[in-house]
């Protein structure tokens, strides 16, 4: 924990373990529903799938990290944007009943990095609203991802038959 506190969800730091998953990077997608994706088409856009498992989320963060350093994004960006993969990959493994988890992330000329955490479970895709107590040490994962985001949202996933819970980040050079 306090090497997340002491910089871990920094951008410029390198990890050389060489990582269980596979990534690719893809072209844009069509959806029938607009919600699923940023109102202009993404300029960029990487995905990578990995198994629901808790080991998984950092897995997810260091990718993260790895592929916005890559587009040379803003600190604060990379920073705000791996605490929210962190959130959103937590949440799929613990209440999704998942076996994998799909994420991606989108950038757009409008400025704005989407990501999306896509799961295959059953559950309904509206999270359900938790209120934590101060003594308690989660259930405030959906918290954060309100605070951080710009906008966010659920629906059901047209890639994984499952759950999407996405967030979207302002992005200011």
């Amino acid at each position: 924990m306090q090497a997340e506190l002491d910089g871990e969800h920094s951008c410029g730091r390198e990890h050389r373990a060489r990582p269980h998953w596979k990534a690719i990077t893809v072209t844009p997608h069509t959806s029938p529903s607009p919600g699923l994706l940023p109102p202009a088409r993404p300029d960029l856009e990487h995905w990578f799938e990995l198994p629901s498992l808790r080991v998984s989320v950092r897995t997810a963060r260091d990718t993260v990290r790895r592929q916005l350093r890559t587009w040379r994004l803003p600190g604060d960006v990379c920073t705000d944007a791996v605490l929210l993969v962190s959130e959103l990959a937590t949440n799929a493994v613990i209440h999704s009943g998942s076996d994998r988890m799909l994420c991606g992330l989108s950038l757009t000329s409008h400025e704005q990095l989407r990501i999306e955490m896509h799961d295959d479970g059953r559950t309904s895709a509206t999270p359900a609203g938790c209120r934590s107590g101060t003594q308690d040490e989660s259930g405030r994962g959906l918290l954060i991802v309100q605070q951080l985001a710009d906008s966010w949202g659920t629906a059901r996933s047209g890639r994984t038959g499952g759950n999407v819970v996405w967030a979207v980040l302002r992005i200011e050079f």
